[in-house]
């Protein structure tokens, strides 16, 4: 028993697959250049720091207030604590927004479509 395949079918697909995957490796670079512009900005519990931090986890702006200046220990575990949450924040909208691009990207592969 011979099954016989189209060459235009399985070509066409084949070309359509790459299409799509080339376009979205496009909107995922798209995706990382907006989200250098996107800006999450936290603070300590008291409001004493604020960290601004891109979605790509690049440090904007650091504030301290100035009771904070006289406390070195103080300050240093106010900085990991709030910096630790601004970092934590911006990986998660930076894989949720890249995630979303690839999922909307993904060429319709049999059996791949678990992971839609």
């Amino acid at each position: 028993m011979f099954i016989k395949f189209k060459k235009e079918t399985m070509f066409g697909d084949m070309m359509g697959m790459m299409n799509k995957i080339k376009e979205t490796q496009q909107k995922v670079e798209e995706t990382k250049e907006r989200l250098k512009t996107v800006t999450i900005e936290e603070k300590s519990s008291d409001g004493l720091l604020k960290v601004t931090i891109s979605a790509t986890r690049e440090i904007k702006n650091i504030s301290v207030a100035d009771e904070l200046m006289d406390d070195k220990e103080q300050l240093e575990d106010y900085l990991v604590l709030t910096l630790n949450k601004a970092i934590s924040r911006a990986s998660d909208i930076n894989e949720a927004e890249l995630a979303a691009v690839a999922k909307d990207g993904m060429p319709d592969i049999p059996g791949l479509d678990q992971f839609k």
